[in-house]
């Protein structure tokens, strides 16, 4: 067990408050940061997961609430109402957003407990490769399209929420860039993408921290306080940043950083 001291405990915090900004802000990022760092720290996997799940929990509703209350995204009906996805939802009681990140999250479900059947006969390293290539291939589609104006698919959205949630049940990590372009790829708005992102995966890690609870109990403290202090201020800024962001050039950063992320994993793999 280490000993948390006053400077390691704000060292985590800024850490949390940095990777949940990051996350928050484009829909990705958090765990991907976040879990090789505290590794490197000398945290036990097993210690970190739970606490990343649950701050993931607590950050993902609160981010997508963040963006719809500073107008990111309408996750219930506005009056007047403009519409996330379609064009008229007058007296409607979900709006399109909701209900893709509610679609999204349902599979979820299916995604891990496939990822559980197939996790026991797939070498690690393969499935590494796997989401490394894929995730590479999203940000270059991403950027090769961003000029494109792409039409709304449900076929798209249900798929690429399966195969994100797969990767998130079998690695831990995956789901954020897959879900956040995959929308984009789909024909959700980059805006409206990153808070559907954050509360499709809370409703995610909400599964798996129950999972891990009747597994292992209650996580302990020591990194619990810091990372839900540090992660949780990052929300609101995350919120006002996403707004002030212009949507082509939001969707570019996007392209970016999935790019990147997939190219870090496969580095991970080769060298």
């Amino acid at each position: 067990m280490i000993t948390l001291t006053v400077f390691a405990f704000l060292m985590l915090v800024l850490l949390a408050f940095a990777a949940e900004y990051v996350d928050s802000s484009l829909g990705m990022g958090y765990g991907t940061s976040l879990t090789p760092i505290l590794i490197a720290l000398g945290w036990e996997p097993l210690q970190i997961v739970p606490v990343v799940l649950f701050t993931e929990l607590l950050t993902g509703l609160s981010a997508a609430i963040t963006h719809h209350l500073v107008g990111n995204v309408d996750l219930v009906p506005r009056k007047p109402l403009k519409g996330v996805l379609a064009p008229e939802e007058h007296g409607k009681k979900m709006t399109e957003a909701l209900r893709v990140g509610l679609v999204i999250g349902s599979c979820s479900l299916v995604g891990t407990l496939i990822a559980v059947l197939v996790a026991i006969k797939l070498p690690g390293n393969w499935l590494k490769i796997y989401i490394g290539v894929l995730v590479t291939a999203m940000g270059l589609l991403i950027l090769f399209t961003r000029k494109r104006q792409m039409s709304f698919s449900w076929k798209r959205i249900v798929g690429l929420s399966v195969l994100a949630s797969f990767n998130k049940g079998m690695s831990g990590g995956g789901y954020g860039p897959v879900v956040t372009s995959g929308q984009i790829l789909s024909g959700v708005k980059a805006k409206n993408a990153i808070a559907i992102t954050s509360l499709a995966e809370a409703l995610t890690c909400l599964v798996g921290f129950v999972a891990y609870f009747f597994a292992k109990g209650w996580p302990g403290y020591q990194l619990l306080l810091p990372l839900t202090i540090g992660s949780m201020l990052s929300v609101p800024l995350s919120g006002v940043t996403v707004k002030r962001m212009r949507e082509n050039n939001l969707r570019h950063v996007i392209g970016w950083v999935t790019l990147v992320l997939g190219l870090y994993t496969l580095y991970n793999i080769i060298f």
